[in-house]
């Protein structure tokens, strides 16, 4: 195992998503090959998250596992320190064994997703020992029944009282697994689904409108999301923005930062991944308020989308991705969004 920082202080934020090599495959709609190639890249919705996060904070600040199998490419560990080596715990992967990988397939307007090798799932107990043991935000990837069992764990370590912001994962935002995520919303401070999932888990039709998302976070809440009565949802909507919603402050749209003409998306991989590690640090940064920590989300996710794969730190010091400032863009959906009202997340 490799430690890198080890002598750092404890991250605000460490992830339990899983790094991944993405590999590609497009297809016709016959299934045959498209002729079109693109190199493996850095993936997995850990990574977009703590990338998500570092558009704001330090490198030190943000925490991730990395599993490194034998073939791990040496240009992604090189992009990867670009962004800063205190972000990244190295562990070599048992018995010599491979990187997780997984195949991202295009068949005409359909995608697939499928793994190539075995995941190597992150556990909070797999933190313990290290220096990214309670850090003051989690958050995690997973079906409802899995969140259950990470939960257990955190309750179980003693001391640790973290934000966990929860993510449920596509394929497993089904009716059947609503049972498990009732279970486990009492101790989440923040769930985040995208629209279709909330709709999904709640047997609600297809496709998402606001009055719909609208209704899924209340429905949400009603079944008991937050600490002591204390939490948000927040629906991620793509183009329409992302609805925030907490017991007691109602119900608010936010922009998406790039809408209309002035579109830059190019790929939206990845970006509700890096919405909630810009959560995460908009959290920190305004003191617990969900309604402004989500404006920060929103930026995060800007940048992740103009490109294939993750942005580029052009500049650590002045802070500058893809050629730009987050404080600008900030500044900008400030004043598109207006006035809005204000609550501090308090366990």
């Amino acid at each position: 195992m490799t430690i890198m920082a080890d002598n750092a202080k404890t991250p605000i934020l460490v992830t339990l998503g899983m790094f991944i090599l993405d590999e590609f495959e497009f297809l016709t709609e016959d299934g045959e090959p498209t002729g079109k190639t693109i190199p493996t890249q850095i993936g997995g919705g850990g990574t977009y998250a703590a990338i998500g996060a570092r558009v704001w904070l330090q490198a030190h600040e943000i925490g991730m596992v990395v599993d490194r199998g034998f073939d791990f490419p040496s240009d992604i560990q090189s992009r990867l320190l670009e962004y800063g080596p205190e972000m990244w715990f190295f562990r070599e992967q048992a018995n010599g064994g491979g990187t997780t990988r997984a195949l991202n397939s295009y068949r005409g307007e359909q995608r697939g997703f499928r793994y190539l090798t075995p995941r190597t799932r992150i556990t909070p107990r797999d933190l313990e020992g290290t220096r990214l043991e309670k850090p003051e935000f989690l958050h995690f990837i997973c079906s409802p029944s899995r969140a259950l069992a990470i939960m257990s764990e955190v309750q179980s370590i003693q001391g640790w009282n973290p934000t966990t912001i929860y993510e449920p994962i596509p394929d497993r935002c089904v009716p059947e697994e609503l049972p498990s995520l009732v279970k486990v919303l009492p101790s989440i401070s923040i769930l985040s689904p995208n629209a279709e999932e909330a709709l999904s888990l709640l047997s609600l039709p297809q496709p998402p409108s606001k009055q719909s998302i609208e209704q899924a976070a209340q429905r949400f809440l009603d079944l008991g999301v937050g600490v002591n009565g204390k939490g948000a949802v927040i629906v991620r909507s793509g183009a329409m923005g992302s609805f925030v919603k907490t017991h007691d402050a109602g119900g608010l749209w936010i922009d998406a930062f790039w809408t209309g003409t002035e579109s830059k998306v190019v790929d939206v991989t990845g970006a509700g991944n890096s919405f909630l590690g810009g959560l995460a640090a908009g959290l920190k940064l305004t003191g617990g308020d969900v309604y402004e920590a989500t404006l920060y989300a929103s930026v995060s996710a800007s940048f992740t989308i103009e490109q294939q794969s993750l942005p580029l730190l052009n500049n650590a010091q002045i802070s500058e991705w893809n050629g730009d400032s987050p404080e600008r863009r900030l500044g900008d959906l400030k004043r598109r969004v207006g006035s809005i009202p204000h609550y501090v997340y308090a366990q």
